[in-house]
Order: structure tokens, then C-alpha cells, then sequence
């Protein structure tokens, strides 16, 4: 079978033409030939085969007197005869079908599949893969067994597909405070099978062949590949780093946009912007004048928002995270969303929620509709209330809001003296779970390999888990593949996590140290 689908230049046909079984592809049955046609078609520019299947992928493309002359040349003279006259039925019995479909080119892998694999086959503390490693809040835990456990037997059947009724409407009440818009429960807010399905239902409904979606770097890395299989072009721009003082850990607000670059990538073929604030990995908050400058440029470009928000409550040291939706002219033209599983602590129960005008969600309703349809009855009930109780306590100490900031502050901060005391240099987040470290000093440890196709922050991890028994994820995971290479210096860490497994970090990261020093 063929190994990835071949795209004809000029929009036609994709044949695969089996070269040395007998009684098949006409006067392609010598290695000899089989060599001869493969040279022809990589002058081409297209892609060819195993040989030890014997066969040749092979585009014919409009430009039929081309491909004749070329294999004419090579003294092909059947095939020629057949590109000739555009009589492709004695072929079509002998190709080979793709199973895959063409959407899934070039986005099979996933980064996560791969490490977090490697974190379960060797012992190790895991910082890498983002989920808390203690419970979630009592009151969260007993919402949920009161919803298995209680005498309303309904909880255990289907629900409203768009959304459990008591969750929406706690949602639309308590989103709709925040972001000053007065929320209609059944149009305005939709649930999720998590978040990850919320983006999904984005790019599905709302992006369409020949878009550009504009990312910013780094990122969070389903998002490439979800535009590309919505037919969409994914355009990046970065958050660019101030030159580091001497003496000082750099901060995530020390990476910003250029403002003149980021209006650059708005064209006419733009339809929308993914922003990620918090940002994993960086842990950016963006500040009212960045949400500005990006609100601006929406509204001057007709170009929707993609609002990831899941990181909404782990905002640190003061900062402010601002809902872009609630900018001037951005509510009609964004998509908000939101995450139970970052929010309570609950990352298997998979309930998420986007929030929106009903003129895009109506779009998304369609896709959920016909994809995933329902989400757990029993896990929205518990979030629906849990979102009861936040709203009763919206802004005073026992807010379970305000007390998860300041925990996850403190977790935070452990975090980044064990890694400055152990040799590395913390960029130091102002939210999310997660920060990003530069590891240069501990380059000595694993050879760089120049010719490797693999970026060396993503070796310098499998090699830290199976000898050091430590894990995290390569940041290079949240660049596009030409910038990967200028950031394989760092690795991304998560800090959520119980003081025991902190604590542990910290001893692997502190006897490293000694080990490197000789001590």
C-alpha cells in the first residue's frame, strides 16, 4: 500500500502502478524500467514507493503530453500511450486504494502518544503530561458521587446533546457576569467532550479550504494539525523574548508580540486567530493592551477569535486575565473556551464548554451533533453544581478560585527554585500549569546530533527519563517545524502536582547537580 497520499500539482488523479508482478502495469515489469520510471517521477518533484513493494507512485497530472514525452524518453512506451490518451481503466484495476483519507497527511503523530508511553514504561517523577496528581476540592468530589449515588436515575441516561440544562444555565449565569453579556443558556453556550473537543468543533465548523488561521508561538500543538484537517493553512507568528538580564530569571511577560509582524499576517484570506491565554507552555497572560491589539486587528479584518481560556483561574502574582470577548466588537466574532477538568481539577471527566454568539455556535452545534453528540450526564451535573457554589462565593476568600491561585502560586515557585538550584533557568510563568526551562547547561550530558531529524530537546527528555527518572515534554512540540530547531534548548515542566512528587523532583534535580559538579 502506499505510504501517504500523493496531491497532483495541476488537481487530477493519484495512480499507484505495480511494476514487476506479472499481468500487471503495461511494460513495467524489468527493475531495470522500474528504476528508470522512479528517477522521472522524483525529477518531478513527486514521491515514490518502497521499491520492495515494487511499485511507483505516480501523479498524472493534467499536463498528459509531459508525462508522455518523459516516459517516451525513457522508452516507456505503453505507459506513454496510456498518459497519451487519458485511458486510465486499464490501470484502475490495478491500483492500490489508500485507506486513509487525505485530511490525515502529515498529522499522524502526536507527541503526547509517544512520551507519555515512555513515562509509563520507565519509573520516573512525571512533570511532564499536564494533570494534577491530588484530588479534586471536596465539594467537587461530593457533587459528583451525589450524581451517581443520589435517587435521580436520570443522571445515568442522556441528557440535553448540547449541553446538560443545569450546566448551561449555570455557565450562561456565570460566564455572562464576567464578560458583561447577558447569556442565553440554549444558544450561547455549548458543552464538550473537554476542551479538545470544543477546538475541534471550531475548526471543523468554521474553517474551510483556502483559510489561513493564524497561531501564535509557541502553542499548543493540536492546534497545526486540527487546521490543516479542517483544509485550513495554519499561518504562525511568535512571541518573541526580550534580551535576558544579568542576574534576573526571565519572566513569561518578557515574551511579546511585534505588533507591526502580527498585523502582517492578517490578509484577506485570514478567518481566524487561535489565542491561548494563559499560554501553555510559556505561561503567558496577555495584557489588555496585547488583547487590544489583536481585538483591533479582528475587527478591521472581519476575522474571528478562537479564545483557549482553560488556564482562566491560574493566573499568578497579581496578574489579570482578560476575556477578549468582552472587548469592544469582539463578542460577535469570538468563541470562548473553557475547561471543568483545568478548572476543578477534574481532567478525566472530560466536560468542557464554548461560549459564543449563537450566529458561529449554531455552526459548532452541527458538528458536535454529528461527531461526539452527548457528553457524560453525571460529570455535568457535578460541574453544574460546583459552578452553583463558585457563584454564591464569586470574589471572596473561600472562593475556590482564589484559593487554587495562591496554591498553585506556591507550587509554581517550588518549582523554580529546584530547577534554578540544580542548574537550569526557569522562565517563570504568570499562569497555567506549566513552565518552560532552558536546559543549555546540561547539554554535556547527551552528544547533539547535527543530522538528526529528531530536535535534541525531545532526545535530551527520553534520555533524562530512562537515566535521571525524570520527565517532561520538549517545547520544540509547540513550534512549527521551521522554528523547532531555535528552541530545542528548552523543555516544558508542570507544576501541578502533590508536595511529594515536587519534593521528589527536587532530590533527582539536586543529586544531578552534584553529580555534575563532582561533589
Amino acid at each position: 500500500m502506499p505510504a501517504a497520499a500523493l496531491l497532483p500539482r495541476s488537481g487530477c488523479i493519484s495512480l499507484v502502478l505495480y511494476t514487476a508482478f506479472p499481468n500487471s502495469a503495461p511494460d513495467l515489469s524489468s527493475s531495470q524500467e522500474v528504476t528508470r520510471g522512479a528517477e522521472a517521477i522524483r525529477k518531478w518533484g513527486w514521491r515514490v514507493g518502497n521499491e520492495n513493494e515494487r511499485r511507483l507512485d505516480l501523479c498524472l497530472c493534467t499536463e498528459l503530453c509531459r508525462v508522455r514525452l518523459e516516459f517516451l524518453s525513457l522508452g516507456l512506451e505503453s505507459v506513454a500511450a496510456v498518459a497519451c490518451s487519458g485511458d486510465l481503466d486499464c490501470l484502475w484495476t490495478k491500483m492500490s486504494r489508500l485507506v486513509q483519507a487525505r485530511r490525515l497527511e502529515g498529522v499522524d503523530k502526536n507527541i503526547w502518544v509517544e512520551f507519555v508511553k515512555l513515562a509509563a514504561t520507565y519509573p520516573n517523577v512525571n512533570l511532564g503530561q499536564g494533570f494534577p496528581d491530588f484530588p479534586p476540592p471536596d465539594f467537587v468530589k461530593e457533587a459528583f458521587m451525589k450524581a451517581v449515588g443520589g435517587e435521580n436515575i436520570m443522571l445515568h441516561q442522556y441528557t440535553r446533546a448540547f449541553g446538560h440544562p443545569a450546566l448551561v444555565t449555570n455557565l450562561a449565569r456565570f460566564f455572562g457576569k464576567l464578560l458583561g453579556q447577558e447569556l442565553d443558556p440554549m444558544t450561547n453556550v455549548l458543552v464538550t467532550v473537554g476542551a479538545y473537543e470544543a477546538l475541534f468543533c471550531c475548526f471543523q465548523a468554521l474553517v474551510d479550504e483556502g483559510d489561513e488561521v493564524i497561531i501564535i508561538e509557541p502553542f499548543f500543538d493540536c492546534y497545526e494539525p486540527m487546521v490543516k484537517m479542517a483544509g485550513g493553512t495554519p499561518v504562525f507568528i511568535q512571541l518573541r523574548s526580550k534580551a535576558e538580564e544579568a542576574g534576573k530569571l526571565m519572566s513569561s511577560g518578557d515574551w511579546q508580540l511585534d505588533p507591526a509582524e502580527l498585523a502582517s499576517k492578517f490578509t484577506k484570506q485570514t478567518k481566524a486567530i487561535v489565542l491561548n491565554s494563559p499560554n501553555n507552555p510559556l505561561g503567558k497572560v496577555f495584557t489588555r493592551e496585547e488583547m487590544e491589539l489583536i481585538a483591533d486587528l479582528c475587527v478591521k479584518h472581519d476575522v474571528l477569535c478562537f479564545s483557549d481560556e482553560v488556564y482562566e483561574w491560574m493566573v499568578y502574582d497579581g496578574k489579570e486575565h482578560i476575556r477578549i470577548a468582552s472587548l469592544p466588537g469582539m463578542w460577535d466574532r469570538t468563541i470562548t473556551i473553557g475547561s471543568a477538568g483545568k478548572t476543578f481539577s477534574t481532567t478525566g471527566w472530560k466536560v468542557g464548554w464554548t461560549l459564543g454568539p449563537d450566529r458561529l455556535l449554531k455552526h459548532l452545534r452541527t458538528v458536535h451533533q454529528n461527531s461526539v453528540y452527548h457528553c457524560p450526564t453525571a460529570a455535568q451535573e457535578a460541574v453544574a453544581q460546583a459552578f452553583q457554589r463558585e457563584f454564591d462565593n464569586y470574589g471572596k476568600q473561600d472562593s475556590y478560585f482564589v484559593q487554587l491561585a495562591q496554591e498553585l502560586q506556591q507550587k509554581r515557585d517550588w518549582l523554580v527554585r529546584s530547577l534554578v538550584a540544580g542548574g537550569m533557568k526557569p522562565i517563570v510563568p504568570e499562569g497555567t500549569y506549566f513552565l518552560m526551562a532552558d536546559f543549555s547547561e546540561f547539554k554535556s550530558e547527551v552528544p547533539d546530533l547535527p543530522d538528526s531529524d529528531e530536535p535534541y530537546d525531545s532526545r535530551f527528555i527520553k534520555w533524562m527519563i530512562i537515566n535521571k527518572g525524570l520527565a517532561a515534554i520538549p517545547v520544540s512540540a509547540f513550534y512549527s517545524t521551521p522554528h523547532k530547531r531555535n528552541f530545542d534548548h528548552l523543555i516544558r515542566f508542570c507544576f501541578v502536582k502533590e508536595e511529594a512528587t515536587l519534593k521528589a523532583a527536587e532530590d533527582i534535580l539536586q543529586q544531578w547537580s552534584l553529580e555534575k559538579t563532582g561533589q
